[in-house]
């Protein structure tokens, strides 16, 4: 019981469940936030259902949390308007929320594709240009902006999380490069809630430490943690393993093809 009241949003979806049960005995309360019905499974979870494009709703679910770990919104392509308003306006919500509550951490979870189109065979640091693949790491770089424009003018304490390719294990050959472990993924979120308030703003890769990954790991300094799993140890299970990437390729794979996003465009 050491972190207080940690409100979730997204506590639906696939990494709100995994680091939900995580965090479960770590803090003193855990705020649930979602749409989707969620239901208590202990004695210091509390459900406040939310639709973050409702800032009154977020006002109110967020009310009384010390930290937030911003996961809500739409996790892949969709057409603009509606990224706009469940990621970019929705992360506005949360940020203003904080800002007039005083909250003292939020952890934004950001996605690996604000940078998809980096070649392949390039390390890419946190620091680099954003070069989005679609329009869904478009809404990200908004999202990251957004943070850092309340730590900059505001003052809040904002971590971004490039969150890689969530999977219990992965299971094609560009995962090798992109998979973050279930376990790294609570790690992450563990050392980006607790990283001292000092942190004013950090954006860092989440991913776990492959062999062939695309990103830099976290300077410990920045932030605390060492991923623990590496993709190549399900080498062999992955057909297409063993071919050699085209390193002039984009770090998104078929995410960067126009046909990706063509669909979510008017016509």
């Amino acid at each position: 019981m050491r972190w207080g009241t940690v409100a979730i949003t997204g506590a639906a979806g696939t990494i709100g469940a995994v680091v939900r049960r995580a965090l479960r005995p770590e803090a003193e309360r855990l705020l649930l936030v979602d749409r989707a019905p969620l239901r208590p499974e202990a004695g210091n979870e509390e459900v406040r259902p939310a639709d973050l494009r409702d800032e009154a709703a977020v006002r109110s679910a967020l009310a009384g949390a010390d930290r937030v770990l911003h996961l809500g919104g739409i996790p892949d392509e969709a057409p603009l308007p509606d990224l706009l308003g469940a990621n970019v306006l929705g992360t506005h919500h949360v940020l203003e929320a904080a800002r007039r509550a005083g909250i003292g951490r939020v952890v934004l979870a950001s996605s690996n594709r604000v940078t998809g189109f980096h070649p392949a065979g390039h390390r890419t640091a946190p620091d680099e240009p954003v070069r989005p693949d679609g329009l869904y790491g478009v809404s990200k770089a908004a999202v990251e902006a957004l943070g850092r424009l309340y730590a900059d003018k505001f003052g809040l304490s904002v971590i971004c999380l490039r969150i890689g390719s969530f999977e219990p294990e992965p299971t094609e050959p560009r995962h090798l490069a992109t998979w973050l472990s279930p376990r790294d993924t609570v790690g992450y979120v563990r050392a980006a809630l607790t990283a001292p308030e000092t942190t004013r703003f950090a954006t860092v890769y989440a991913v776990s430490a492959n062999t062939r990954r695309f990103w830099e790991l976290p300077d410990p300094a920045v932030l605390d943690y060492a991923p623990l799993d590496d993709a190549e140890v399900h080498a062999g299970g992955i057909p297409g393993a063993d071919l050699p990437p085209d390193p002039a390729a984009p770090q998104a794979g078929p995410y960067a093809a126009p046909e990706f996003t063509l669909p979510h465009l008017a016509p």
